[in-house]
């Protein structure tokens, strides 16, 4: 029972820091969404708030768009998207960046393709996470994607590939923006939140690290809100400038 609550709320950073953004208006229910490396997941948080206008895409051959509903359904590789400029008010992904052969690549088309601005949800590279790979608590390479998808989709480029899950810093973001728009100063904004993933350590033959962390969950909550730089996960808020204002 307690282990199903801690599942259950895995993902609250995603709706949370949404109902964030629109409590201060930056984003809006009707703005024109793009969803890349999307599912069903999305789907549901993102319906759950209200969005109405919203697309859903992914390289997934599996999807069908009549589950997306009342949401659009576009096939999109997420490092190569076929909109064009500004297509969209704002485009956002969610854990999915790390599946792309480039992230980086991926995260300057979302920046391409949006007007006002993008929302990615992504690790975070950081001393505790780090510590994490060297105690074998988190993956270098995301094998349980794969063997949750019958050994057959779930890793890089959705392959039976296991893909190397690149983790993100604040500095990293903000210079390849700055990069890729010279011409104006944009406004970015961090979000951190401490994510276990419970159901690899469920997964797991040797039930002694899904234990270890459910014992030590109290103090690894702690130490998350007494250091949120050091969460294993966080989003990154990025606003195109307005010119000339900016």
């Amino acid at each position: 029972m307690y282990l199903d609550r801690l599942l259950k709320n895995t993902d609250d950073f995603y709706r949370q820091t949404l109902t964030t953004l629109l409590a201060e208006r930056l984003v809006g229910t009707t703005d024109r969404i793009l969803v890349v490396c999307g599912g069903q997941h999305d789907r549901d948080v993102l319906h759950g708030l209200g969005f109405t206008r919203v697309t859903l895409s992914n390289l997934d051959t599996r999807m069908e768009a009549d589950a997306f509903a009342p949401f659009e359904w576009s096939f999109q590789d997420a490092e190569k998207l076929e909109f064009a400029d500004q297509a969209f008010d704002f485009c956002l992904e969610h854990s999915g960046l790390h599946h792309c052969y480039s992230p980086h690549r991926a995260l300057l088309e979302m920046y391409r393709v949006s007007r006002r601005g993008i929302l990615l949800f992504e690790p975070y590279d950081n001393l505790a996470t780090r510590l994490g790979l060297a105690l074998n608590l988190g993956q270098e390479f995301e094998h349980a994607a794969v063997f949750y998808n019958n050994l057959v989709f779930g890793g890089v480029r959705n392959t039976a590939i296991p893909n190397y899950i690149y983790r993100w810093t604040k500095r990293e973001i903000i210079k390849t923006i700055t990069c890729v728009g010279p011409h104006g100063q944009p406004g970015f904004r961090f979000f951190h939140q401490l994510r276990v993933p419970w159901a690899q350590l469920k997964g797991r033959k040797n039930p002694l690290f899904l234990w270890s962390v459910i014992l030590a969950w109290p103090l690894l909550k702690l130490f998350s809100l007494s250091f949120p730089a050091q969460s294993n996960g966080f989003a990154a808020f990025i606003q195109k400038p307005s010119l000339p204002r900016d």
